[in-house]
C-alpha cells in the first residue's frame, strides 16, 4: 500500500487570516500529526509563488497529499488542484479548509480562532488520507446555440455566435424581435435613437445564415444535458420541431409592473395616468397629448411604481430614475411652456452620462418633490372645475415637510421592471434557479455572472436583474465569448465526483431520483434499478443522504471521508480543550 504522505499549507490571505488566526502556530501544530510530512504558510497560496511551493515540494518530498487552509473553496479548489495536476499528482488528491470566511472573518478572539482553524485543518488532513483519484470526463460539445428570447440581448448574442460561423435558433414568443428596446423611441442618457440602433441589427438577423429565427414559438420541454441538449418547440403554424445544440442562453427580457394595484394612482380610472411604456409610444408618434388630443400644461412624473415598496418589490428597478429625466427633457423640448414635476422617493441616476443628465435637467425648470414610500405617497383625484388643471396630486412633500396639491393633466408612472411570467416555467424546464423575486440566479454574483449552475446555460439581460441596454450587450457578449471558447475546443471537461449506484443493493425504490435537483438520475427499467446520468450529476450528494439503504454514493464524499473529517476535528478540538484545563 503506498505511504501516505500529507503536505499541509496555511495562507496569510494579506491580513484577512493572519490578523485573527496565527497562522505560524497552526503550520506548526498541524507538522505533529500523523502522515504530514511537511506544513508551511505563505502569505498568498493562491499566487504564482504559493502554487510553486505545493509544486515543488510534492516533487522534493514526494508528498502524494495536499491540503491548504485558506479561504473559500468556491474561490480557488479549482487553482490549487490545478497546481497539484502541474506537479503530476491527481487534483483530486487535495482537500481545502476554509479558515477565512470560517474562522478569521467571524471571530473576535485571536485565541478562539486559532484553535478553531487547527481544527479544522487536523480534519482536512484526516480526511484527505482517504481521497482517491478521480478520472477526468469529457463530454463532446453540439456547436450550434439556442437563444430563447429576441430582444436587444438575444439579438447582439446571436450574431456574435453567427458571425463566428456557428449555428444559432433563436426562439421569440411575440411576432417581431427587438424586445423592450424595440418600444422604447430614445435611449437615456444620451439620446441616441433605439429604433436606429436595433433596426440595422434585426435586418442582419434574418439575412444571416447561420441563424434560424423561429417567432411566435415556446418551449415546449427540454432534455439532454451540457454539450448535448435537445428541445421541442411548436411553431406559429402549430408544427413541431425538435432543434439539438450544446448550449443554451436565456435572454427574455423583462416585464412591467401593472400600477392598477396601487389605488392612490387610479391608473385604469383616470385616463390621462399612464404608465411609461405608453408614454414612449407617445413620444414614438411625434406628439405628447392627452387621450382628448390636447396638449398638457402640467406634466407629472412619479417615481418607483412599484420598486423600493415592500409591498409591491423591495428592488430598484434601475432604469426608472435616468428614464424620468428623459422624459422631462423631452417634453420640455415638446412644450417649452410647460409644467413639469418629478416626484421621486430617492434619485438614483446610476450609470455612465446619468448624473450629468440629472444636472442638465435640474436647470430646465423642473421641479423635484421628495416623497417617502411608506408615509404620503401621492395620492390622485380628478380636479374640481375651479382648479384649472385636470388632476390634483395630493403629497406629503419631505424637503419641505408640506403637505401640498400638484396640478396635473398628464401623469406617467415610472413603472417598476419585473420578471418575465414565464421565467419560472423555463427555470423549471432547464433546471436553473431563480431569487424570489423571480429572476434567474447566476453562478456567482461577481465571478461568475452571466453563467448558472447548470452547465452550459447562460443568462443575459434583464432576466438576472434589472439592466439597460449597455449591461445586457455586455453580457451577451461575456456569454457569447465563453460559449465560442467551449466550441472551439470542440469537447469540455465535467465534474468527476458525481454519485455511483451499486446495482447489487440498489432496490429500485426511486427515492434518489425524487430527490436529485438536477434530474441526473433515472430508472433502469429492465434492471429495475436507478442510473446516475454522469454528465448532469455534479455530485452534490442529496441522492447518497436520501438513499434508505446506501445504493448510492457520492464519490469524494464518501462516509468514510466524512466521518474522518468530523473525527480528526472532534480529536484536535478536545486536545486543545484540555490544554486549557
Amino acid at each position: 500500500m503506498e505511504e501516505i504522505r500529507i503536505g499541509v499549507y496555511v495562507c496569510w490571505c494579506g491580513t484577512n487570516i493572519s490578523r485573527m488566526v496565527d497562522v505560524e502556530d497552526v503550520a506548526r501544530e498541524i507538522e505533529t500529526l500523523p502522515y504530514v510530512v511537511v506544513a508551511r504558510d505563505y502569505k498568498y497560496m493562491c499566487s504564482d509563488p504559493g502554487q510553486d511551493l505545493i509544486i515543488n515540494d510534492i516533487i522534493k518530498h514526494k508528498l502524494n497529499r495536499i491540503v491548504v487552509a485558506a479561504c473559500s473553496p468556491r474561490i480557488h479548489e479549482l487553482t490549487f488542484r490545478k497546481a497539484l495536476e502541474n506537479a503530476g499528482l491527481n487534483p483530486y488528491m487535495f482537500e481545502m479548509a476554509n479558515i477565512r470566511e470560517h474562522v478569521s472573518w467571524v471571530h473576535t478572539n485571536r485565541e478562539d480562532a486559532t484553535r478553531k482553524a487547527k481544527a479544522l485543518v487536523a480534519g482536512a488532513v484526516s480526511r484527505v488520507r482517504w481521497h482517491s483519484s478521480l478520472d477526468k470526463r469529457f463530454v463532446d460539445i453540439n456547436p450550434a446555440t439556442l437563444i430563447i428570447g429576441g430582444g436587444i440581448s438575444g439579438i447582439s448574442a446571436a450574431l456574435e455566435i453567427a458571425d463566428a460561423g456557428k449555428q444559432v435558433y433563436l426562439i421569440e414568443k411575440t411576432g417581431q424581435l427587438g424586445g423592450y428596446a424595440a418600444k422604447i423611441d430614445l435611449s437615456a442618457p444620451f439620446m441616441y435613437s433605439a429604433p436606429q440602433m436595433i433596426n440595422p441589427k434585426i435586418d442582419k438577423i434574418f439575412k444571416h445564415p447561420q441563424i434560424k429565427v423561429f417567432l411566435n414559438t415556446q418551449v415546449e420541454e427540454m432534455s439532454g444535458y451540457f454539450g448535448n441538449f435537445t428541445t421541442k418547440i411548436k411553431t406559429e403554424k402549430d408544427h413541431e420541431v425538435e432543434l439539438k445544440f450544446g448550449n443554451i442562453i436565456l435572454a427574455i427580457g423583462l416585464s412591467t409592473f401593472d400600477p392598477s394595484v396601487i389605488e392612490n394612482y387610479k391608473y385604469g380610472k383616470i385616463p390621462d395616468v399612464i404608465t411609461s411604456l405608453e408614454f414612449e409610444q407617445c413620444l414614438k408618434s411625434g406628439k405628447i397629448l392627452r387621450k382628448d388630443g390636447s396638449v398638457p400644461k402640467n406634466v407629472a412624473i412619479i417615481h418607483c411604481v412599484g420598486s423600493r415598496n415592500s409591498n409591491y418589490h423591495d428592488y430598484c428597478s434601475r432604469l426608472c430614475c435616468k428614464n424620468a429625466l428623459k422624459y422631462s427633457n423631452l417634453v420640455r423640448a415638446a412644450i417649452p411652456d410647460a409644467n413639469i414635476f418629478e416626484m421621486y422617493s430617492d434619485m438614483r441616476a446610476m450609470g455612465d452620462g446619468c448624473e450629468e443628465l440629472y444636472s442638465v435637467t435640474s436647470r430646465k425648470n423642473v421641479m423635484f418633490l421628495m416623497f417617502d414610500q411608506k408615509n404620503g405617497m401621492p395620492d390622485i383625484r380628478e380636479a374640481l372645475p375651479n382648479d384649472n388643471c385636470k388632476m390634483v396630486i395630493e403629497m406629503d412633500e419631505k424637503l419641505s415637510g408640506e403637505r401640498i396639491e400638484i396640478p396635473a393633466d398628464l401623469v406617467i408612472l415610472m413603472v417598476a421592471i419585473e420578471a418575465q411570467k414565464e421565467a419560472k416555467k423555463l427555470a423549471q424546464a432547464i433546471g436553473i434557479s431563480m431569487c424570489g423575486n423571480q429572476f434567474f440566479i447566476e453562478r456567482h454574483p461577481k465571478l461568475d455572472p452571466v453563467a448558472t449552475t447548470t452547465d452550459g446555460v447562460f443568462i443575459v439581460g434583464s432576466c438576472q436583474a434589472p439592466k439597460g441596454i449597455p449591461h445586457s450587450v455586455a453580457q451577451a457578449r461575456a456569454a457569447t465569448a465563453r460559449i465560442l471558447a467551449r466550441i472551439n475546443v470542440g469537447h469540455v471537461e465535467v465534474e468527476a465526483a458525481i454519485a455511483k449506484v451499486n446495482e447489487d443493493i440498489c432496490c429500485g425504490c426511486q427515492t434518489c431520483i425524487s430527490v436529485c435537483p438536477y434530474s441526473a438520475i433515472s430508472l433502469d427499467e429492465e434492471k429495475h434499478v436507478s442510473v446516475v446520468n454522469e454528465v448532469l450529476c455534479k455530485g452534490c450528494g442529496t441522492c447518497s443522504s436520501a438513499c434508505p439503504n446506501g445504493a448510492i454514493r457520492a464519490q469524494h464524499f464518501t462516509d468514510t471521508q466524512i466521518l474522518s473529517q468530523i473525527d480528526g476535528l472532534l480529536e484536535k478540538s478536545l486536545q486543545l480543550q484540555e490544554g486549557l484545563l
